[in-house]
């Protein structure tokens, strides 16, 4: 006989005798109208149990295995051990001959892996043209070296304002062209009427204070703290710096907006950090 084990692993001996019967009746009900072995085997057999072998015999009842769970499973009612319990006994030697109509032929199949690209992110932010700017508080140090604070209706009501931002103070670009830029061009932006030119950057009010001075930057530009981020997650422009190893964490990206009476007519967002279309001569363009 067969090991119980080559069939069912750890069920009762009433339980693995029922699913027995069941596997083989499947075999008589599919492979009966063969009246011999063909196929991959090459040969037809006597329906007797001494010519086949054990591992014949356990490939055989592995497939009608398959065979009979897919059924089980695809019935239109749930199947259970006590509703197929009344199929009568049979032993090896009897039910073996159904093995003999079984033409088992394997076939090799490829393996086939999908692969898809991720699209590339589209530049957004919660701010478009034609939005009202929400309300913010920032940070600087006057003159005077005392600490003030102002607000986007204080910069923006009734007047025409270009607010910029940059990832960080002291950062190569926003150093050396993007603050740079809107310096040398203040006084041909403020003749096109431009009454406000304010530099944005999430970083503290001293730090922002050191930034001016390393510049030597007077008042032709106001650079302002937005320290927690409030005003550039309020307006979806957050650039998660986290992973960089200077340590810059959660900053701004990189954009220029012209804003008349607070709403936005201008807004030149830029990928990240990159530099590309929020200079002041962009800006000069756009007036």
């Amino acid at each position: 006989m067969i090991p119980r084990n080559l069939l069912i692993w750890s069920l009762p001996r009433d339980t693995g005798d029922t699913l027995l019967n069941l596997l083989l009746s499947s075999f008589q009900e599919n492979y009966l109208k063969s009246p011999s072995l063909s196929g991959s085997l090459g040969r037809s057999l006597p329906l007797s149990s001494s010519n086949f072998s054990l591992r014949e015999t356990t490939t055989a009842m592995a497939v009608t295995a398959s065979l009979t769970m897919t059924r089980l499973l695809s019935a239109p009612r749930a199947l259970s051990l006590s509703s197929v319990a009344h199929l009568p006994p049979k032993t090896l030697s009897s039910n073996l001959s159904f093995f003999a109509s079984l033409p088992l032929r394997f076939r090799p199949t490829s393996l086939r892996f999908s692969t898809t690209t991720n699209p590339k992110p589209t530049i957004s932010a919660t701010i478009s043209v034609g939005d009202k700017l929400p309300e913010s508080t920032f940070s600087y140090f006057d003159s005077s070296d005392e600490l003030q604070t102002v607000t986007i209706s204080d910069l923006t009501k009734g007047k025409k304002s270009i607010l910029f931002a940059v990832p960080g103070a002291f950062t190569p670009t926003c150093s050396q062209k993007h603050l740079p830029g809107f310096v040398e061009k203040s006084a041909e932006l403020k003749a096109k009427g431009v009454d406000t030119i304010a530099c944005i950057s999430v970083n503290d009010a001293f730090v922002m204070k050191a930034w001016k001075k390393d510049l030597k930057i007077g008042d032709e530009v106001l650079l302002l703290s937005d320290g927690n981020g409030d005003f550039t997650k309020a307006i979806g422009v957050e650039l998660d710096l986290s992973d960089k190893p200077v340590g810059l964490g959660v900053r701004s990206r990189r954009y220029a907006l012209l804003a008349e009476d607070g709403v936005v007519k201008v807004l030149n967002l830029e990928e990240g950090g990159a530099f590309t279309f929020s200079s002041a001569d962009d800006m000069l363009k756009a007036l």
